[in-house]
């Protein structure tokens, strides 16, 4: 593991394109944009494959970040996982990771088709609880160029921690209850039982850090849906990317948040650790939502866009 040092990256701002395009996965599709550059005509680009974390959309505020990624050059899919946003899936607002895994691995297959997309330069770029999923979907793809993990999720039973620090004892306990009724139900077409995504400390809610309400509120368009099945409860606490850190053979530029009370700082690190040298670790004096907006999200965006244009372009062939 290496600190990872900061640089302004000097490159070209051509014109690009955004289409809203979607890809199949299982049963169902995803909704994504898909940004190229509009002179792009005969090279292949690298790409750059992106999601938002626990229950976020793609207009959540990932678009800047896209936005100034498909400026420099790079072609990027955005998109929304199923069950979520413009992606279809029933019932609504359902939570699987193993479903997330297998949009990830089918967003990367889409890419790779595409005529103007390197396939051996797809990178990947995370947040929340997506900059777990893209450390497992890179070492679970074999070929994946880089991994960019922004405030990242690496061992959720940390962040079990922290929510029953927030939800005390009864509220994390009645969760795991109405999580089995709600999975039991689901086997008797039974509606699912929905729960807040964000709320304030001591409501039962999936994510109620003091800055949860207004952090998410900040980034989140009009017409967000702030529920989830609570069925979620049951698997959460189980999911351990960093299980997959030494065997990540790519470049993993992690950033963390060192006041974060939802994905724990620490996890994150530990991560960094076990990747070894192939990681770059920055840290950023903020809270979990602080890296989305404003100065934090200026220099988060410009060390990953100077590590994507270092890594991926110096694979051209």
């Amino acid at each position: 593991m290496k600190i990872a040092a900061n640089k302004i990256p000097s490159v070209p701002r051509p014109a690009f394109r955004r289409e809203d395009i979607k890809f199949k996965s299982g049963q169902d599709y995803c909704q994504a944009w898909y940004y190229r550059p509009e002179d792009a005509l005969t090279e292949t680009l690298p790409c750059i494959v992106m999601a938002h974390g626990f229950g976020g959309t793609r207009d959540c505020g990932l678009e800047p970040y896209a936005v100034k990624f498909a400026a420099a050059g790079f072609a990027v899919l955005l998109f929304d996982y199923r069950h979520f946003g413009a992606s279809s899936g029933e019932p609504r607002q359902l939570f699987s990771i193993r479903r997330q895994l297998e949009d990830w691995a089918n967003g990367i297959a889409f890419v790779r088709n595409q005529k103007l997309v390197d396939a051996n330069r797809v990178a990947l770029w995370g947040t929340s609880f997506s900059g777990g999923h893209v450390l497992v979907a890179a070492v679970r793809d074999g070929n994946i160029a880089a991994v960019s993990s922004q405030c990242p999720m690496m061992d959720a039973r940390d962040g079990a921690k922290a929510n029953l620090k927030n939800s005390g004892l009864t509220g994390f306990f009645l969760q795991g209850v109405l999580g089995m009724a709600d999975a039991v139900g689901s086997l008797f077409g039974r509606p699912p039982i929905y729960v807040p995504l964000v709320g304030r400390p001591g409501v039962l809610a999936a994510m109620n850090s003091p800055d949860s309400v207004s952090g998410y509120g900040a980034i989140t368009p009009p017409g967000w849906r702030n529920q989830v099945c609570i069925r979620y409860a049951l698997t959460i606490a189980s999911y351990r990317p960093i299980a997959y850190a030494r065997a990540a053979n790519f470049p993993a530029l992690i950033q963390v948040c060192t006041n974060d009370r939802l994905a724990p700082a620490a996890s994150a690190i530990r991560t960094a650790r076990k990747i070894g040298k192939k990681a770059e670790l920055q840290s950023y004096d903020c809270e979990h939502f602080d890296i989305y907006l404003g100065e934090h999200f200026e220099r988060a965006s410009t060390e990953q866009l100077e590590f994507f244009d270092r890594v991926l372009r110096s694979r051209a062939v």
